[in-house]
């Protein structure tokens, strides 16, 4: 089953999409659909003709309007910056397109949760880029909390720590900008983490939350003396609680000297633990309380063939997968479940789910108080 795929945002993560659909391909056959790149757009025409030529699209625009409705795309994929998914998507959307966005789905929840009931109403696929859920190491992880090998959960320890923007000579950008970007290190590394844990540890409660933006300002371009102020936050951290009642303790940083992308979380069960840190992806560490030898202590777990999802790449265990091949894995579920209409769990529902997760913190910050994660399709 051929998929013709439109594409909205020429940019790193736009080629980054090409090249995972491509490798899917490859891998996995025709089996899961046959991408077929058919349309580019870009609000900057010259990257629309670039990658329209480096990636052997047939078509390009500089108007995305006419990508969303062309009657020869199936699936419209969207990479722009976040203040424009909402848009982008809802017309998708209305003209029933399936769609597979880069998270976040849009900048509030009550988008979100419109673009979700919409969605639902056009019986089309909907996916959301929060790629860290199908890494193997998460799926190795989710199996053994919920076959309760860890017994009960009682504590889920989370942080996304960058230093990118440790640098206050590094110029203001559309990241800072709330009506660009929403929040600050919490919607762009922070909402990863919170994917992890809804994945795995299901739907929170209730949180308390602090944030903090320590670079108040930055340079307007690089090497400019005029400044324009930073509007959302450098640090975020929070308690939380679950509906399990598991407690849950999360931070994002996106200042922190030294880290380069740790992703990393702790989840501590009645029967044991399990560590895990994107700075060495293939390793997750594993302590049970039954081995009472002398030497009891974590063990480290290489991925391996084992591991659902790793197999696609390396035949034996220790072998390096990486970022890139998460996206793979990310594809061939969009892919698929368009072709053979396959279950899958990044949908509009999981990503509204995150969103209210992400308000619920940014309103604990400012009122200073506990505040209740309001439900999907809740008032």
């Amino acid at each position: 089953m051929d998929i013709r795929i439109g594409l909205v945002g020429a940019g790193w993560m736009g080629k980054a999409h090409v090249t995972a659909f491509t490798n899917a391909s490859m891998i996995f056959g025709d089996s899961i659909g046959k991408p077929v790149f058919d349309m580019v757009s870009d609000i900057d025409e010259n990257n629309a003709k670039k990658v329209y030529s480096d990636m052997n699209f047939a078509r390009w625009t500089n108007d995305w309007k006419q990508l969303v409705k062309d009657e020869n795309i199936d699936l419209v994929d969207v990479t722009t910056p976040n203040a424009f998914h909402y848009e982008i998507v809802k017309e998708a959307l209305m003209n029933g397109k399936h769609v597979y966005c880069e998270k976040p789905l849009t900048l509030t929840f009550e988008q979100s949760q419109e673009l979700s009931d919409i969605a639902k109403d056009k019986n089309v696929v909907n996916y959301v880029g929060y790629n860290n859920i199908v890494n193997p190491a998460t799926a190795y992880v989710k199996e053994l909390v919920s076959q309760e090998a860890l017994g009960e959960i009682v504590h889920f320890k989370g942080t996304y720590d960058q230093d990118g923007l440790l640098d206050p000579s590094l110029p203001i950008t559309w990241r800072h900008i709330k009506k660009l970007s929403g929040s600050g290190a919490l919607g762009d590394l922070g909402a990863h983490l919170l994917s992890i844990s809804q994945y795995i540890m299901g739907d929170m409660q209730s949180v308390n939350s602090l944030t903090e933006t320590f670079i108040k300002e930055r340079p307007k371009q690089g090497g400019s003396s005029e400044t324009a102020n930073v509007e959302n936050e450098d640090i975020v951290t929070l308690i939380a609680k679950y509906k399990n009642g598991a407690l849950g303790t999360i931070s994002s940083s996106r200042i922190a000297a030294g880290r380069k992308n740790n992703l990393a979380y702790e989840i501590q069960g009645t029967k044991g633990t399990i560590y895990y840190s994107l700075e060495s992806m293939n390793e997750v560490h594993v302590y049970f309380t039954s081995d009472d030898s002398r030497d009891r202590g974590f063990r480290k777990v290489f991925l391996s063939p084992e591991h659902e999802g790793y197999s696609a790449f390396q035949p034996a265990a220790g072998i390096a997968i990486g970022y890139n091949d998460t996206k793979v894995l990310e594809s061939k579920t969009v892919l698929s479940s368009i072709s053979n209409k396959i279950d899958y769990t990044a949908d509009f529902s999981f990503a509204t789910r995150i969103d209210a997760i992400v308000k619920a913190i940014l309103q604990s910050a400012e009122e200073n108080s506990w505040v209740e994660v309001i439900a999907e399709g809740g008032q």
